[in-house]
């Protein structure tokens, strides 16, 4: 077998940090590997098995598939999962308190204020909300529709979304 053989079957890996659990992802088109064609949508549901995030449009238009990287929302499926070595994710699934159980307070605003309908839309909303709030913890309702205007869901009126944001935020919040 030359060099160039050698190198082309030698296994890359990379590293992800998802909702606080270290991963280290084999690239390959074997099974059990992640080919370099996976978007990270599929690793996180294939893979990884954390099936909140949510499929929709697969182009990017909706916000179903909305995760946090690195401290900013993304669109999961547009986003290949070889791109984000070394990248922290954080997932629907990790923002209940993994101690309690309990849900997060801008989840239990959403629950409170019926801010969801079918729940298909919800995590990606969710996750881009909660990091509008983990950047401005007292945001604006412009700023709120802001953040949320990469979303598209046909269930609900976005008004339920945005009071539940206020609500979740309103110790010393200005929402006018």
């Amino acid at each position: 077998m030359n060099t160039q053989q050698q190198q082309s079957q030698t296994r890359h890996t990379i590293h992800l940090n998802v909702n606080g659990t270290d991963y280290a992802l084999a690239i390959g088109e074997a099974v059990g590997t992640v080919a370099p064609s996976d978007t990270l949508a599929h690793t996180l549901r294939e893979t990884l098995g954390l099936t909140g995030t949510k499929i929709s449009c697969d182009q990017g238009s909706c916000g179903a598939c909305t995760v946090i990287m690195n401290g900013k929302p993304i669109l999961s499926c547009m986003t290949l999962t070889v791109e984000c070595d070394g990248a922290r994710v954080e997932t629907i699934e990790g923002l209940e308190d993994a101690d309690s159980g309990e849900l997060h307070p801008l989840q239990q605003s959403f629950v409170d204020n019926s801010a969801f309908q079918c729940g298909f839309c919800t995590p990606g909303i969710l996750m881009s909300t909660k990091s509008l709030i983990d950047q401005d913890p007292h945001p604006t309702r412009d700023s709120i529709k802001q953040a949320l205007s990469g979303h598209f869901c046909r269930c609900i009126s976005h008004y339920e979304v945005i009071d539940a944001v206020c609500e979740a935020t309103a110790k010393g919040g200005d929402h006018e």
